[in-house]
């Protein structure tokens, strides 16, 4: 975009066809594509959840407790860890989610401080029901890409995230 400034002034002048056919500021910026990103993805999510009262962050509990791909009977910190939340709001979460009666939390008999998680059979139920749903807007979000696109997207994109996470670690 070709911006003009004169000597007296600091303020930048565009024409109006460089304007119309300029893309967005935050096109070029990561962090507010990625807030953009994140808008569509829980815009597309949401509207499942909201059927069962659900958020999304519990939504992702029930994808790491679930017995089809998650791990059942998982400690509450590691779930917080996995979820990359701290361990009050994973906590918060998870007793919402037990007064919904998704979740059950049992006494670790190896460690009685501790407290074992998995979902309920209304919880294994909700699950299943709402996972070819949230598949399918998942599938939405990256419809704009092609198959070989969107694996790559998808690469780059745990790549970026873990990446950080390592690097905030190591702090």
């Amino acid at each position: 975009m070709l911006r003009h400034v004169s000597a007296s002034s600091s303020r930048a002048t565009t024409s109006p066809r460089e304007t119309a056919s300029a893309a967005p500021a935050w096109h070029a910026i990561p962090t507010a594509a990625a807030r953009r990103f994140h808008q569509v993805c829980i815009a597309k999510s949401a509207a499942i959840f909201a059927e069962f009262g659900l958020t999304s962050l519990q939504f992702g509990v029930m994808v790491h407790l679930n017995k089809m791909t998650g791990t059942p009977g998982i400690e509450q910190n590691v779930l917080a860890a996995r979820l990359n939340v701290d361990r009050n709001t994973a906590s918060v979460t998870v007793e919402q989610m037990v007064k919904l009666g998704v979740v059950a939390r049992q006494v670790n008999g190896a460690d009685r401080r501790a407290r074992l998680l998995s979902l309920t059979a209304k919880g294994d139920r909700i699950y299943a029901e709402l996972l070819p749903a949230f598949t399918i807007a998942n599938a939405n979000v990256l419809a704009p890409l092609s198959p070989r696109e969107r694996k790559l997207f998808m690469t780059l994109l745990v790549r970026l995230v873990e990446g950080n996470l390592r690097e905030q670690q190591n702090r």
